[in-house]
């Protein structure tokens, strides 16, 4: 690298995993390039296409930025398809934002948010089925851009109790390789209105889905493929290079 270039980190991951070594790997650039700047050259260069960009966002140092945001020396850019902590004071062995690669106890991170100050708590429990668009599934693998998930689930959690006036929030993803039955996703809403609470916990979910950078591959009785994920909303994804 000359003294006039700047190194920057590349990740990826889902279904854009192939265009990075393993593990990331670094990039030197001149100054003043853009992540646009760089999402073109990595379309020259054949690592992907357009196409698989006009989806992608694009986080730098784990904060999603738009395609004109400026590099620096250092900086770690992460290349996300769309996707598929804090701690309860009272009862701090239960995490209520985490990343798990073991089962959900689903009962217990009920059993933490709970107060005597709710009148409701309303919860999603997301499961592995066995089939997806008319296949046979055997399993499922998640993996997620953990660092950067789990400010965003806690960026969710902060914005439910905001906007909804719910009190408390739970969200719990598992990652790792699940089998039919099992609960992918568990999210618990406490609040002291059950109408707060169901409005706040299809937000999470829905939201969770859009913005959280955590990724599926199925495993199919025929084959595999990473699913396809929702839109990203238009504030974080960019137009194609």
């Amino acid at each position: 690298m000359s003294s006039t270039e700047i190194r920057v980190r590349l990740v990826a991951f889902g279904a854009l995993k192939t265009i990075i070594p393993a593990g990331g790997g670094w990039r030197d650039l001149a100054p003043g390039v853009s992540v646009g700047d760089l999402l073109e050259m990595l379309c020259r260069e054949g690592l992907t296409d357009a196409a698989a960009l006009h989806s992608a966002a694009v986080a730098v140092n784990q904060q999603y930025s738009p395609r004109t945001c400026i590099l620096h020396d250092g900086d770690e850019v992460a290349i996300l398809p769309p996707v598929s902590g804090g701690l309860d004071a009272a009862k701090p062995s239960i995490p209520l934002i985490a990343l798990v690669r073991e089962p959900i106890d689903a009962v217990a991170i009920e059993r933490a948010i709970k107060s005597g100050a709710d009148g409701a708590v309303c919860v999603f429990d997301g499961i592995v089925r066995d089939n997806s668009r008319g296949r046979q599934t055997l399993h499922l693998d998640y993996e997620a851009y953990d660092e950067m998930a789990l400010q965003r689930m806690q960026l969710l959690r902060t914005e439910a109790i905001e906007h909804f006036a719910v009190r408390d929030v739970a969200i719990v993803h598992r990652l790792g390789r699940l089998t039919v039955g099992e609960t992918s996703v568990f999210i618990a809403v406490a609040s002291a209105h059950r109408d707060a609470a169901f409005d706040a916990c299809r937000w999470v979910i829905d939201t969770l889905k859009k913005t959280v950078p955590i990724w599926k591959k199925e495993q199919f009785v025929d084959g595999a493929a990473w699913a396809d994920g929702e839109p990203f909303p238009e504030d974080l994804a960019g137009s194609a290079p």
